[in-house]
């Protein structure tokens, strides 16, 4: 009876979080916005509901904790992730359960972005009002190392540390000195990195399969280009998950039901809710859609994936309003 009641009292504060959500708009400024896409396909198909869903090496985009109870030795994932304007993701996470889990799981993760080509420009006084000053090819990476530990049959905490870093090309700023009157242009490089921390925990509430997790992402101080600093986009998460197929009297030992809803609120936007959904035909097909809550260009989203022999390949697709799509493909292998 109290475990019901948790989970009861835990549904309702996220059915709050629904009805409560604000309009959708930006009231604060942060940077290194590329810390929140998502790559993971399994992630993307369920509108990235995953704080309180048991994922592998994963975890570390989202919840660290839940690689407390990391089934297995070794789980490594690749992930594609195709973004809007042609920007691309790609992503590595790996975790290995040290004696069994007996001494917890550790993790690392690597990331990059390709932003394309861009042609610079630069403010001129001739007709055109600015000059060509060649190609710049912005990139971001951020790579991280992370650690969990069950500390009962039911519960779990994890952190990591992530060092992430941009390169948006360089630029001439014009430099003048108040005291002799001249001045010079000085070509400037800019790149930024800071360090940030995630931090999490996961909780099996022992009602048949209902979990919770609750997870802080991106905490760390500000940082500086040049004149404005600006700070990274910290967003704290609780979720939770369930087999709805646990709920009947008679379940069917081949499929399952994975239902995840995750309340999030950041640090730049209102607060929203991601729900996932995930049918899974006897641990080989999977088939996922997801409900991004409180956006202004996406909503729904789609998945799907196979499994066999430890290797699992999964896809998904998410429309995006005025920019068509985006769609990302994991490989994912754990023995």
């Amino acid at each position: 009876m109290k475990n019901k009641k948790l989970a009861l009292i835990l549904i309702l504060v996220i059915g709050v979080g629904v009805l409560s959500a604000q309009e959708y708009k930006k009231i604060a400024q942060t940077g290194f916005q590329f810390l929140s896409v998502r790559s993971d396909a399994r992630a993307n198909g369920m509108a990235g509901a995953l704080n309180a869903v048991e994922c592998g090496s994963a975890a570390v985009y989202y919840n660290p904790a839940t690689l407390g109870f990391m089934a297995g030795t070794v789980d490594v994932t690749a992930s594609y992730n195709v973004w809007i304007a042609d920007i691309k993701h790609n992503a590595f996470s790996g975790a290995f359960n040290i004696d069994e889990g007996r001494y917890g799981a550790i993790a690392v993760s690597f990331a990059n972005v390709d932003y394309g080509v861009i042609e610079g420009t630069e403010f001129w006084g001739n007709d055109q009002g600015y000059i060509e000053t060649g190609l710049i090819y912005p990139s971001a990476m951020h790579l991280s190392i992370g650690y969990a530990k069950s500390l009962s049959t039911k519960f779990s905490v994890g952190g990591q540390v992530r060092w992430a870093g941009q390169n948006l090309g360089r630029s001439n700023v014009l430099i003048e000195d108040l005291q002799t009157g001249q001045s010079e242009i000085v070509t400037r490089q800019n790149v930024a990195n800071a360090f940030a921390f995630d931090f999490g925990t996961f909780f099996r509430t022992g009602w048949k399969s209902f979990v919770f997790g609750m997870s802080v992402r991106n905490f760390s101080g500000e940082v500086m280009y040049e004149e404005e600093s600006f700070q990274l986009p910290l967003t704290f998460t609780m979720g939770v998950s369930m087999d709805l197929l646990d709920l009947m009297k008679e379940r069917p030992e081949q499929h399952a039901v994975l239902l995840s809803i995750d309340a999030s609120h950041p640090r730049s936007y209102p607060e929203y809710i991601d729900i996932g959904i995930e049918y899974r035909l006897m641990d080989v097909f999977f088939a996922r859609v997801g409900y991004m809550g409180n956006r202004d260009e996406r909503g729904l989203t789609f998945g799907s994936g196979v499994k066999y022999a430890g290797i699992t390949i999964d896809y998904s697709f998410t429309p995006f309003g005025i920019f068509n799509n985006t769609q990302s493909f994991t490989l994912r292998y754990a023995f």
